[in-house]
């Protein structure tokens, strides 16, 4: 079973990644997609959305990262006890796959091919993010 600094060490790799993947995102956001979108009838509320899920992406980086920190000065504390305290940063991944990225596919996704399997996808991130800070609280 990974110790405390493995889970530290797993999930500093996941908040390097979601770091730099959400500030990429961010800028293709704000410089390119407008152009993708090029005006169509719901442009301004898919940057919003894209906006939103860019925000909540880099929120819960920070959050993964904390939670990446505060194991890695963890040391000898018991199996159960480094699966709690690591759970919180596991449920931030998972929101920021589920929640951020459905948006940022929904967004793309001009012809709607893909909306009735995306959609239910975004709450259940929104689920993760709120047992991540249940558990962090806790932990």
């Amino acid at each position: 079973m990974p110790d405390a600094h493995n889970h530290a060490s797993i999930l500093h790799t996941i908040g390097c990644f979601s770091g730099f993947s959400a500030v990429a995102l961010g800028a293709f956001g704000a410089h390119a997609l407008g152009k993708r979108l090029a005006n169509g009838p719901d442009s301004a509320t898919k940057l919003s959305n894209w906006r939103t899920a860019a925000a909540y992406h880099l929120i819960h980086t920070l959050a993964i990262l904390y939670v990446a920190g505060r194991l890695d000065r963890q040391p000898g504390v018991g199996t159960a006890g480094v699966q709690r305290s690591s759970l919180p940063g596991y449920l931030f991944g998972l929101g920021n796959l589920l929640f951020s990225g459905s948006i940022y596919l929904l967004v793309l996704d001009t012809r709607r091919a893909y909306s009735r399997i995306l959609g239910p996808t975004t709450p259940l991130g929104g689920l993760a993010y709120l047992a991540g800070w249940a558990t962090l609280y806790w932990s």
